[in-house]
């Protein structure tokens, strides 16, 4: 017989954090010529200005210092103000660091691949694999291939490794998929105009970060509670400046009708808020965005959490699956279903997961629960063409599940609605939940799928329960059939069992249904499971 895989170690379910931060966004309305004049001028200009930074830094490379670092501000100070110059120099760090983790998780990807092709061509041809681990290829033919795959990823590897120990990235101002668009216009359906068009809006830089302690949180990009903004202008363009100081006012005011008195709260504070101008090329609308941070949120124990249930919740590429569970881990009522389509645009499935999401916490907010429990996912290392081999389909639907999209939206809205979120490790929680949830919770009318017996078994996990249901009880005696309870007992039971009712009727031949002198008194029979109280008067007896 073939010898059992053994079972990983499960980790704990723990309370996720929630965002550090807040951004809002308003329109600016009714901006004169004059002002969409002076926001271009300012956005080319500080635009230039960040991108000749951005290459001295990564020309730095790991030879980096604060030295090198006060030299750049010094001379975007010169070109711009001191302030104007931070915001860029920090933005340059910020993309340069995540290129750099970027490239560090190419090296882990091409290093994945070649070991699975390693492993495959290692086998002979035909074998089957074992343990989760793949077999062999199919054909000499697709061992042939794969061998010229491997010298190319071998060669890939080679590459990006020198590249990260030299301190080398690679990094796009205005993105890689509009680059990458400039060689077929024709497929993206523009012009070479609007393409460039949106290539220079992108790579433009109007970004102004909070100080703490300044007037309304910000020096650079000010706006005031009566809604007025106004701009520091760099001191190239401080001839257009309609304010003292150098400064810009601009005609349009903005109110933040989305946690508006929040934002209110912080500027009059004078507590630091970030601002971002940026032009919608499509609809030719101008937007502020404004930011905070957020410190010292409260933190709630996982056992208050759990006191009147959750809601577990199994993610999949087109849906959502939930069930209720009380706190004992029984599961209550129907489960529910929230489908989403994330197909199209990236603007459509965002709002696809926001509709999604909006409906489950409506229904957490009806039922009362204080949080759901969601699995930790991480599926970078099950995308591979090398690990799956053939099976396009099962790839793209693990590409498919928006694991980081979603957690993160679900962790930003629950915040807002004051509901808790438990991370679960997903370790066979579908594969367990179907084994021991799905045929008994099924009936004629409502068959139980995979996934919402998968939500049973998270839940459970996250209530600290054992996904597998309670062992049956023994039958009372021979004759008469006993019921099947597999319900989850309530933490203070003895055992799997409690005292069992009281029915109608004889329950031996000899003794009617409790009515004997040791009926429902477990210290007075001759069994295990006595108190401990009990057991110390006999011995002291």
């Amino acid at each position: 017989m073939a010898e059992k895989k053994p079972l990983r170690q499960i980790a704990r379910p723990f309370v996720a954090d929630g965002p550090s931060g807040v951004s809002v966004r308003d329109r600016l309305k009714h901006l004169t010529p004059e002002d969409e004049k002076v926001l271009r001028l300012v956005g080319e200009h500080m635009g230039r200005l960040a991108s000749a930074d951005l290459v001295r830094r990564c020309r730095d490379g790991l030879e980096h210092s604060t030295d090198t670092w006060a030299s750049r501000k010094r001379d975007l100070t010169a070109e711009s103000s001191s302030r104007w110059a931070g915001s860029v120099t920090s933005e340059t760090h910020d993309q340069w660091g995540l290129s750099r983790r970027a490239q560090h998780q190419h090296l882990v990807s091409l290093a994945a691949g070649i070991r699975t092709i390693r492993h495959r061509l290692s086998l002979p041809v035909g074998e089957k694999g074992s343990r989760g681990k793949p077999g062999g290829y199919r054909s000499k033919h697709e061992w042939f291939h794969k061998t010229r795959r491997l010298a190319i990823l071998e060669d890939r590897y080679e590459h990006v490794r020198a590249d990260r120990e030299a301190g080398k990235v690679s990094v796009v101002r205005g993105g890689r998929r509009l680059l990458n668009q400039r060689h077929n216009l024709t497929a993206a359906n523009r012009t070479e105009a609007q393409w460039r068009q949106e290539w220079e809006v992108s790579r433009w830089f109007m970004t102004a970060d909070g100080e703490s302690g300044k007037r309304h949180g910000n020096e650079t990009i000010r706006v005031a509670p009566d809604g007025e903004v106004s701009i520091k202008l760099p001191a190239p363009l401080a001839e257009l400046a309609n304010s003292g100081n150098g400064r810009y006012v601009l005609a349009a005011k903005v109110s933040f009708p989305h946690r508006g008195a929040e934002w209110r709260d912080r500027i009059e504070a004078n507590r630091a808020v970030a601002y971002r101008v940026h032009l919608n090329v499509t609809s030719g609308r101008w937007y502020l965005d404004a930011s905070w941070t957020r410190k010292d949120l409260p933190i709630v124990p996982l056992d208050t959490l759990r006191a009147h249930g959750v809601i577990g919740v199994d993610m999949n590429a087109d849906h959502l699956a939930a069930w209720l569970l009380d706190e004992h881990g029984n599961p209550v009522a129907a489960p529910r279903r929230f489908d989403y389509d994330l197909s199209g645009t990236a603007t459509h499935r965002d709002a696809q997961l926001r509709h999604a999401l909006t409906r489950l916490l409506y229904w957490a907010k009806q039922t009362g629960v204080q949080a759901v429990a969601i699995e930790d996912l991480d599926f970078t290392d099950s995308t591979s063409r090398e690990k799956h081999g053939r099976k396009k389909r099962f790839r793209h639907l693990i590409s498919g599940i928006p694991t980081g999209k979603l957690r993160a939206r679900l962790l930003s809205m629950c915040a807002e609605a004051g509901i808790g979120v438990i991370a679960v490790d997903p370790a066979y929680t579908s594969r367990w939940g179907a084994e021991h949830w799905q045929k008994p919770l099924s009936t004629p009318r409502r068959p139980v799928t995979r996934h919402q017996a998968a939500g049973v078994a998270i839940g459970r996990r996250s209530l600290g329960h054992r996904i597998r249901r309670r062992t049956t009880p023994p039958p009372h005696h021979q004759s008469d059939g006993a019921g099947h309870r597999t319900a989850q007992a309530r933490p203070g039971s003895r055992r799997s069992e409690e005292h069992r009712p009281r029915v109608p009727g004889p329950r031996t031949r000899s003794v009617g249904a409790a009515r004997g002198r040791n009926a429902v008194d477990l210290n007075a029979q001759d069994r295990s499971g006595r108190s401990a109280e009990h057991t110390q008067l006999m011995l002291s007896l």
